[in-house]
């Protein structure tokens, strides 16, 4: 065996020993496979960082490079120009209304509803605020809502220091800045220089404007509740002032309740006085000088517009410097203030009748073909009824509704409960009271206006005499869900209040706009073709365009089914409640409508060119309450075939002057056209073929004589004599001759005598109470119901 030592073999984990005794590192085993597209610890540990030290050092470049700039432009801001269609100038608007003041002046709780709704954390933060950013996009990613993540501060440079405008470079600009000021400038001087820069709404900026302008009062008097509002109105003036949209005080209530909530979630407001606490109903507003008449409901409608529909934000447009052309025609937007204060303004005496001072018009029109909006009436005055009668969303339609039903029918193909298919001749039971068939949800029984009982009548009788048990039971039969899809499909937007699915959705208990409903209206003259109204025709600033929503064209409904309802609304005013209409003196179709105790009537009507509605409204002008028109204009009664329609023929005549006459083109569903044979027992009057018996209850069509007996006051099938029936006479004088049998054309002072039984005025001249009368002396024609309760239960209304 040999003396030397041997050499050792691999020590450990497979190295080699060395000279000195030490093992060799052993070489790193390559990576194979699928470990190969991962990166190592270090890999990641290094990229991570190095992104640090980028993000350390950007933030350093821009904390250096980004100085605070001078205020920026809103101190000057420029008016917004509002012209006609043609070029003609409607109004500017006012300059800037901002009163600063120290925040001594401004009391203490009023400072913390401010933050409770929008910073709760603001003296115990830092400028900016990561973690709510990033919670911001996240909740407006997911679709949780739009949301800025920003803090006081952040708001307040960019109200001061940049612009509304929402970019990337702004929003980096705003992040720097706000860190800088933070270090150099109190919390105090923050939030002073964010009340007095933020806009409140109703060209109001900084809080003691917003005070005057809410409340009439300085800021220093505004009470907590007060002060909970104006904070309200930050997050989105436009969406929570309660006095121009009241229909959106519940959700103004709901962001009111969460600041009050909130100041006494952080110690600032006790338990006892949350709970005594009332909401603080603001001022009615008023509109500046400039924007008297009509033109401050031009320019308010023109801003909803731009708003609603995200093409402008609030805060950019209170700016300035917009040129706005609208598609309002001046000469038709003339002759629509013209109609309004013939028809109706003309005669108010406020003297004479308290009630006088409640009467409201609103009314809008729209070109079917490419759906703008040509001429608008909003009120007697903005300066003096800020409110826009035009846009607002809170009376009830009524019967103007019953369209869509029977739209929905013929769309769906809809059939009776005994499987009879819906046309204008198809026969409904028009008993008062009648229980609806087919319905799970309980009984209901919807009361005909004035109590009368129709008996068997056709779908195109019921729509002339808006007969609520015939339209109650279609909605049932064609489905409640699917007449509200295609009232929303024509063009009744989807939010409408109390638009609900059940079979009083029939009655119009929904609140849409008379804009709203002009635009659905529009859609059924346009032969089911809908296309979002529009009121802006183009919008410049600088000489730059701002890009406008497409205004796309879709057949909301089949043509049958709008050309078919157009047919039975012909009927309407031909010889039902709107033959007021036919001053026009063009081819029309219409529908009256009342509100729920008669605080609104309703006239919604088209030719081929054009579709327009008219609404005369009741509402107290010191609590802003809806009240009744009982008595007003010296009519016992104001119903839709009266005023609105004669506002409506004149306007219309007026807009259509010099414009060839055009019939409509109509393509109506099968059995649409049928005739009906006449009724052997009765004068000219009809009965349905399976039928076979004369109408059964209620008034004939000899209710009301014009000089002598009705020849439709025959005996009921159960003979004895039809107490709707009876005679009457007006002493000779009315000059439309004796109604015999069906509905007669001839009319006098707007109205007519149709087989329904109802007296021009209610009360013959020296004669005896007639049938079913329309409640009063107002010569509007035949009786309808139209109103509606929200949750089923129907009034005894009218409709003409």
């Amino acid at each position: 065996m040999s003396d030397e030592p041997q050499q050792q073999g691999p020590a450990g984990d497979g190295g080699e020993a060395t000279g000195t005794g030490k093992a060799k590192k052993p070489k790193r085993p390559k990576r194979t496979g699928w470990r190969r597209l991962f990166p190592t610890w270090r890999m990641v540990l290094g990229g991570f960082l190095l992104l640090a030290l980028l993000c350390v050092g950007a933030f350093l470049a821009g904390y250096l490079l980004v100085e605070i700039p001078p205020a920026n432009a809103a101190a000057t801001k420029q008016s917004n120009v509002y012209l006609y269609e043609d070029g003609t100038e409607i109004a500017r608007d006012g300059k800037v209304n901002r009163e600063n003041v120290p925040l001594s002046e401004v009391p203490l709780h009023v400072q913390r509803a401010v933050l409770a709704a929008e910073d709760r954390d603001f003296h115990s933060e830092s400028a900016v605020d990561p973690k709510a950013m990033v919670r911001a996009a996240w909740n407006t990613v997911t679709g949780k809502g739009k949301q800025s993540g920003s803090t006081i501060t952040q708001q307040y440079v960019k109200n001061y220091y940049l612009g509304q405008e929402q970019t990337v470079t702004r929003k980096v600009k705003e992040f720097f800045i706000s860190i800088k000021l933070d270090r150099e400038v109190s919390k105090d001087d923050i939030l002073s220089g964010y009340l007095n820069t933020s806009y409140f709404g109703r060209n109001a900026y900084g809080v003691q404007a917003a005070a005057q302008a809410y409340y009439g009062k300085n800021v220093k008097d505004l009470s907590t509740a007060e002060g909970a509002y104006l904070a309200t109105l930050l997050n989105s003036p436009n969406a929570y002032d309660v006095a121009t949209h009241p229909e959106n005080k519940q959700r103004a209530a709901g962001r009111w309740n969460y600041v009050l909530d909130g100041m006494v979630k952080e110690g600032w407001l006790g338990k006892a006085d949350r709970a005594k606490a009332k909401f603080p109903m603001p001022d009615e507003a008023k509109g500046a000088a400039g924007l008297s008449g009509q033109r401050g409901y031009v320019v308010k409608a023109v801003e909803d517009y731009l708003t609603t529909n995200k093409i402008i934000d609030e805060d950019t447009l209170a700016k300035g410097g917009y040129r706005i052309t609208t598609t309002l025609q001046k000469d038709r937007q003339d002759a629509f203030k013209k109609a309004v204060d013939d028809q109706v303004m003309s005669k108010v005496d406020k003297d004479a009748r308290k009630v006088d001072r409640n009467v409201r018009a609103g009314g809008a029109s729209i070109d079917p073909a490419t759906g703008k909006v040509v001429a608008m009436y909003g009120g007697i005055d903005y300066t003096k009824q800020y409110v826009n009668n035009a846009t607002r969303r809170d009376y009830q339609v009524g019967s103007t509704f019953k369209p869509f039903v029977f739209t929905s029918a013929v769309e769906n193909g809809s059939v009776t409960q005994d499987g009879r298919p819906i046309t204008p001749n198809t026969v409904y039971d028009g008993t008062n009271k009648r229980p609806v068939q087919g319905w799970s949800g309980g009984t209901y029984a919807p009361e005909n206006e004035d109590q009368v009982s129709y008996g068997e009548t056709t779908v195109r009788e019921a729509t002339d005499k808006s007969v609520n048990s015939v339209y109650a039971q279609m909605a049932v039969d064609v489905g409640a869900d699917k007449v509200k899809d295609t009232a929303i499909a024509l063009g009744v937007p989807k939010t409408t209040p109390d638009l609900t699915a059940s079979p009083s959705i029939a009655l119009g208990p929904s609140t849409a706009s008379v804009l709203d409903m002009t635009e659905a209206y529009a859609t059924l003259a346009n032969h089911g073709k809908h296309g979002t109204y529009t009121i802006v025709e183009k919008v410049t600033k600088g000489g730059e365009e701002v890009e406008l929503p497409e205004q796309a064209t879709k057949q909301a409904v089949t043509r049958e089914a709008a050309d078919t309802t157009t047919s039975i609304l012909q009927s309407v005013v031909q010889g039902g409640t709107g033959t007021a209409a036919q001053g026009a003196g063009r081819p029309a179709a219409g529908k009256t409508g009342t509100a729920e105790n008669d605080t609104a009537a309703w006239f919604a009507g088209y030719t081929p060119d054009l579709a327009t509605v008219v609404a005369v409204m009741g509402q107290d002008p010191e609590t802003g309450a809806h009240t009744p028109l009982y008595g007003a204009l010296g009519e016992t009664r104001i119903n839709g075939g009266a005023y609105p329609a004669r506002v409506w023929a004149q306007f219309t005549k007026a807009a259509l002057e010099g414009k060839p006459v055009k019939d409509f083109d109509l393509e109506l569903e099968q059995g649409a056209d049928l005739p009906l044979p006449p009724d052997p027992t009765t004068t000219g009057g009809t009965l349905p073929p399976e039928s076979g018996k004369p109408t059964q209850g209620g008034p004939t069509d000899g209710g009301t004589t014009d000089g002598g007996t009705g020849t439709g006051g025959a005996t009921t099938t159960g003979g004895g004599t039809d107490t709707g029936g009876a005679t009457t006479t007006d002493g000779g004088t009315d000059t439309g001759g004796p109604a015999t049998g069906g509905q007669t054309g001839d009319q006098t002072d707007g109205g007519a005598t149709t087989d329904g039984g109802a007296t021009d005025g209610g009360t013959a001249d020296g004669g005896t109470p007639g049938g079913p009368t329309d409640g009063g002396t107002d010569a509007g024609g035949a009786t309808d119901d139209g109103g509606a309760s929200d949750g089923g239960a129907i009034g005894a209304l009218t409709d003409d």
